[in-house]
């Protein structure tokens, strides 16, 4: 091959990355307005998401479920419309391991595995994860096994000291103080009851989970299929909303979707997004 058929080729592929569209997703509430891409790898949920979109039907939908420092959960178009459950379809699950729980990640809600063995996505409500920022340590342990190493040791009677310190953060609600304690053990703990206390993660989860932060314990059992690309502040926002005892805002935070198409070029020079295969 010519240089100057190289030239023409290296032009083509350019134009071509120029003119590839995507859709992007703008959601607007009274804190401010929030945009976010979705992603080609799941497939069915971003052609769900999109065709609610464009009808209209997440119009007037609210952010029912907030969590601080968790997530923000809404779009139950199903529930706004007055539909029989019998029509509130879902969506097969589209995990992705490349796809995670990191802080702005748009992914769906989803019923308990109890009556939902096969993990399908709701056909409308969805989340933004906040999440938390994470230690290393976190990440590759078994926390519930660790949990439940350090609370047998503490009932040792030799160990009364160590239990006095943990009901106090306990009482003092110190909750990151408490973990930090029971990482503190963890060498011991494996060596004292002769078990492994670490967990495999994924270099990509490491990365994420302790820079951006998020919600690591979701991975691989709700599908991520978006991402927010400009306006985190306002989901803060939404967070940070008093709720009642059922995680419900008391002054509800109702939602207006707007699908634009727009070339890929243009969504990554505006909003900073870099798409898989293209370089900063």
């Amino acid at each position: 091959m010519n240089r100057q058929t190289i030239l023409i080729f290296g032009l083509c592929l350019l134009f071509a990355c120029a003119a590839e569209k995507d859709h992007l997703i703008t959601i607007e509430t009274r804190h401010g307005t929030i945009h976010a891409i979705l992603y080609d790898e799941t497939p069915r949920h971003k052609e769900n998401f999109i065709e609610l979109a464009e009808s209209g039907r997440f119009d007037s939908t609210d952010f029912h479920r907030i969590i601080p420092d968790f997530m923000v959960q809404g779009g139950d178009v199903f529930g706004k419309e007055g539909l029989p459950p019998d029509e509130w379809y879902t969506i097969p699950a589209e995990f992705n391991q490349n796809l995670i729980h990191e802080k702005g990640s748009i992914a769906a809600a989803r019923q308990g595995d109890g009556i939902n063995p096969e993990q399908r996505s709701s056909g409308s409500q969805f989340y933004i994860v906040l999440g938390k920022v994470y230690e290393p340590s976190e990440l590759t342990t078994n926390m519930p096994l660790l949990q439940e190493s350090f609370l047998k040791y503490l009932q040792l009677k030799s160990n009364d000291s160590i239990k006095q310190q943990y009901t106090e953060l306990y009482e003092q609600q110190r909750f990151e103080d408490m973990t930090s304690m029971m990482l503190g053990l963890k060498d011991h703990l494996e060596s004292f009851f002769s078990i492994n206390l670490d967990k495999p993660i994924r270099p990509n989860q490491l990365e994420a989970y302790t820079s951006v932060g998020g919600t690591p314990h979701l991975d691989d059992g709700y599908t991520v299929f978006g991402k927010v690309v400009q306006g985190m502040e306002v989901v803060e926002k939404i967070a940070a909303e008093k709720t009642n005892m059922q995680d419900q805002p008391v002054d509800p935070v109702h939602m207006k979707i707007l699908v634009e198409e727009m070339s890929k070029q243009e969504i990554s020079e505006k909003y900073g997004y870099q798409y898989a295969g293209t370089s900063e």
